[in-house]
């Protein structure tokens, strides 16, 4: 094929928070599906916090992406040439096809999507991997029970908002934290929480914690753990016995250097954290999603109908243009997104 095609690649590895001159915009030709292998024009991609810890070259639950190498991204597009009977053109797929225009890939490592059963972009975030992990964490290691209180940072984005609005329907108070009035509107008004504090109206871990506790007047039974760093400073104190935290994330403390910072009383600290589990009985439950996805049928077949019906609710954050990925990436990082962030190539 005489057709190009682009892809972004890791230029240098970033100390602390990335910076443009740690991507590269590069094209080459189009390549040709071998045997069993699908190729996709890619119409959107996703970004996700977890593509920052690609960027380390740190030991890890998987390998960094190497220097030179694509940025790694899932991304749903057309079949425009298929070596698979199980692939024809025109078809849609989902495939993790890296930050990149087109993706050649087997045809067992995708997943056909049907475009009348709803847009193509909610297997990026509300039917993908983020809303996967909400429900999985939310239902394996939280646990919940009517009448409990929940607590979920990040509360509009596509696992805070999946965690909250399945907690408010089986029953519980459920309180988001956010970055900024707005967010905090949406997660109300858009997504049901009964509350939602921003966290940038707080210099510091004990002042949030203050607001928290007169939000969450019972004490807190699950906190789902994405964020860390002032948050759960903020929330461990006001755990009650028995509480659950699962742990999918720490965006606070992806970039390099904010381990801990601005810490306010040492409740972050190893003797604290572990005497607060200890006293408190709490199950505190890290996951990795991909080790899950013998679940993944279980999920869409109980919140595929919600989204459909209106009853699980999302936002998505587009950006225009692969060349812009890197910007949008960087943005959410720091919060600057309002939904699932996903970038449309097409």
């Amino acid at each position: 094929m005489s057709e190009m095609m682009q892809e972004i690649v890791l230029a240098s590895r970033p100390s602390g928070a990335p910076h443009p001159e740690n991507f590269r915009l590069e094209s080459h030709a189009l390549p040709e599906p071998a045997e069993g292998e699908v190729l996709v024009r890619v119409h959107y991609m996703s970004l996700d916090p977890y593509m920052r810890g690609r960027m380390d070259d740190a030991k890890s639950y998987a390998a960094p992406v190497p220097i030179g190498g694509r940025m790694e991204a899932g991304g749903v597009g057309e079949v425009i040439a298929s070596n698979s009977p199980h692939f024809a053109p025109g078809d849609f797929a989902f495939g993790m096809f890296g930050w990149a225009s087109h993706g050649c890939l087997p045809a067992k490592e995708l997943r056909k999507l049907d475009p009348n059963q709803g847009p193509i972009t909610a297997a990026l975030g509300v039917l993908g991997m983020p809303g996967f992990t909400g429900w999985h964490g939310l239902s394996a290691y939280g646990r919940p029970k009517a009448g409990e209180t929940l607590v979920v940072a990040a509360a509009t984005g596509p696992v805070g908002s999946m965690v909250g609005q399945l907690a408010k329907q089986a029953g519980l108070r459920v309180v988001g934290i956010a970055g900024g009035a707005e967010k905090c509107k949406l997660a109300v008004e858009t997504f049901g929480f009964d509350a939602c504090l921003d966290h940038y109206a707080y210099d510091d871990a004990k002042s949030l914690r203050k607001e928290l506790a007169n939000a969450c007047p019972q004490g807190i039974d699950i906190y789902f753990e994405n964020v860390a760093g002032k948050v759960l400073e903020a929330v461990l104190p006001l755990m009650n016995s028995h509480g659950r935290i699962p742990i999918c994330g720490m965006i606070s403390w992806y970039n390099a250097g904010a381990l801990g910072a601005g810490a306010s009383d040492n409740v972050l600290t190893g003797p604290n954290i572990w005497r607060n589990i200890l006293v408190k009985f709490l199950s505190v439950n890290g996951f990795i999603i991909s080790n899950h996805f013998d679940r993944y049928p279980e999920f869409l077949k109980e919140v595929g109908p919600l989204v459909a019906k209106g009853e699980v609710r999302f936002l998505e954050d587009t950006a225009e243009g692969l060349e812009n990925a890197p910007k949008a990436f960087m943005s959410m990082l720091k919060g600057g997104n309002k939904g699932k962030q996903i970038v449309k190539l097409i």
